[in-house]
């Protein structure tokens, strides 16, 4: 396990340009509607934000790629939600999950401009609600005022405990490797099952 904790560090070393743009890809694929809903994108960041405390990504950076990237994914599905209208909604591939779109058409009907606040914490509507929002016509104003507090409180959920993980394993990690590698695997396995209920989910709502 130490072993390939430093050959994942001495990777990250010799290239956090790439750790940065898998940052912000996860962050902005996770707002894809449809594709947002299988990719693991939250764990990719957590996992990633680990290295910060190893010196070769810096926290400040790691948090902008995943906000500019949450802010882009969002944005973008927001403005061909606006431009298209309800047309959107009835084009494949939100055609193929007419389930999840009535869901993130009720939740952003019943709670208003907060759905694109909240709808940052919940997947898998996350991925359906900002191009419901720009279809259902709300302003790209009142969007992105609700949309950039909620990704800077999601970017700080995700990144900040992956940082404080990393931390507590540079400092300890020798002394509780016995129990951190079963305690680690455990955790890897729950984050898959998860993502696998996850993705089934939303095969089965439809």
């Amino acid at each position: 396990m130490t072993d390939l904790l430093t050959q994942l560090i001495n990777t990250v070393e010799a290239h956090p340009f790439w750790a940065y743009a898998t940052v912000f890809l996860a962050a902005l694929l996770e707002a894809v509607p449809v594709l947002g809903s299988f990719v693991p994108g939250s764990s990719l960041i957590i996992a990633i934000s680990a290295f910060v405390a190893a010196g070769e990504l810096t926290l400040a950076g790691v948090l902008a790629s995943a906000v500019l990237g949450a802010v882009a994914g969002d944005g973008t599905a927001f403005l061909i939600g606006h431009r298209s209208q309800r047309a959107i909604l009835a084009m494949w591939p939100l055609s193929s999950y007419p389930t999840v779109v009535a869901r993130s058409e009720e939740f952003f009907q019943t709670r208003g401009a907060l759905a694109v606040f909240f709808a940052r914490f919940v997947p898998p509507v996350r991925a359906f609600v900002p191009v419901t929002a720009g279809a259902l016509g709300m302003l790209p104003q009142r969007f992105f005022a609700m949309n950039i507090p909620a990704v800077g409180l999601w970017a700080c959920a995700h990144v900040l405990p992956g940082a404080l993980a990393g931390t507590l394993w540079k400092q300890y990690g020798k002394e509780i490797e016995h129990i951190a590698v079963p305690v680690l695997a455990a955790l890897v396995a729950l984050a898959a099952i998860i993502w696998i209920l996850r993705c089934r989910r939303t095969l089965s709502a439809e």
